[in-house]
């Protein structure tokens, strides 16, 4: 078995004076996002230039703006919206931000030191502090959760205007994250009461839980869908990465399962533990980020799958259908033809120093097909550090 590469520090960008928790890569601008407990998000440009030494192109970073968010506490989380207009932030404050581009023609062409970026709104309702904040996939919704066990959507309206659709107190315990299916308007959220619920929209009702899976043996900080849409991987405190796999009802009737019907064609589905990958991190695992692979190589289409935490490493996972393989045809209800071969690709220990790292994060695509290359981390030590 080939040993994994060593991750290679592309940048090491403009640290915030305190731990730095969470890192958002703009999906239409070559513009990075990161927010700390100093209360501030920075954002950084980057481009592609001519390396003097090798003659090939080597992107560089750039601290574009600084923004003073005025929450009164740690801002925990960013997230940009599809369209790449709008920036959320989540705060411990236990309010949203919302922040929009200022247009050039409303700037002060005479002042460069004029912010870009403007608090159009402030979203309030949580008790406690907001953990994540996250836009859907058509940018028409907005989610974000809470140590007040709650988890709430909004309507994205025109004017960026915000209205409460649903208010979910299905945990128990503080809710860690929440993230939105890649091509639907699915939510899941994860906690520290150790499960993960899946939530919808009922046309007749309102947004409700219709799945809680249970698995974890402790806190689950981290979920990321993958870009299919069809698998969500779970990161722990029990030091395991969890692999769900959802399955349609028709695949729940061949398997003799039960689905988790509610609505007709939209919640006939189950979602199971499909595999774990445990034994690479010694703490918690705090983040997970999976990116696309390669979609013309069936070898590689379900990408590769970062990692990190709080033993300061960070993990590359390399995935491969083993059905695509051809190696594996079992039927069933452990469906093992539906599992992955995994292998560790890259890896790095120590990536922040002695630090926690508290978020991975890949860039997208730059031409909307090709696998990405570049992943960035933050840490405690207040770092945003860029890998590849």
């Amino acid at each position: 078995m080939t040993s994994p590469r060593p991750l290679r520090q592309l940048a090491r960008l403009p640290g915030h004076s305190d731990v730095a928790w969470h890192v958002a890569w703009n999906p239409k601008q070559p513009i990075l996002a990161s927010c700390s407990t100093d209360r501030d998000v920075r954002l950084f440009t980057y481009m592609d230039l001519p390396s003097g030494v090798s003659g090939q192109s080597e992107t560089v970073f750039s601290l574009k703006e600084v923004i003073p968010t005025g929450h009164k506490r740690t801002v925990r989380h960013v997230s940009w919206s599809p369209s790449g207009e709008i920036l959320a932030t989540g705060s411990f404050d236990s309010t949203v931000g919302i922040w929009e581009r200022i247009p050039d023609d409303m700037k002060d062409s005479s002042d460069p030191s004029e912010p870009e970026w403007d608090c159009t709104g402030t979203l309030e309702g949580h008790d406690s502090e907001c953990k994540s904040v996250e836009f859907s996939y058509n940018g028409n919704l907005l989610a974000s959760c809470s140590r007040d066990k709650s988890v709430w959507i909004w309507e994205v309206q025109p004017e960026s205007d915000f209205e409460c659709l649903g208010v979910m107190m299905e945990h128990t315990q503080d809710v860690k994250a929440v993230a939105w299916h890649p091509k639907e308007e699915l939510l899941a959220s994860a906690s520290y009461d150790n499960t993960i619920k899946f939530y919808l929209d009922d046309p007749s009702e309102d947004w409700f839980c219709y799945s809680t899976l249970k698995g974890h043996t402790s806190t689950v900080w981290s979920l990321s869908f993958s870009p299919c849409g069809k698998y969500l991987a779970s990161a722990s405190d029990d030091l395991t990465i969890r692999i769900w796999r959802r399955y349609s009802a028709d695949e729940c009737e061949n398997m003799g399962m039960e689905s988790e019907g509610r609505i007709p064609g939209r919640a006939g589905d189950k979602w199971l533990e499909l595999q774990r990958l445990e034994g690479q991190f010694t703490r918690s695992i705090y983040s997970l980020s999976w990116a696309m692979g390669d979609e013309s190589d069936p070898m590689q289409a379900f990408g590769k799958l970062a990692a990190a935490g709080a033993d300061g490493k960070i993990v590359v996972f390399y995935l491969v259908c083993a059905q695509k393989q051809g190696q594996l045809t079992g039927q069933g209800k452990d469906n093992d033809s539906d599992k992955f071969q995994v292998s560790v690709t890259a890896e790095m220990a120590q990536a922040h120093g002695a630090s926690d790292i508290n978020c991975v994060a890949w860039a997208p695509a730059k031409d909307g097909t090709t696998p990405p290359t570049m992943l960035a981390s933050t840490g405690d030590d207040g770092e945003v550090l860029i890998w590849v």
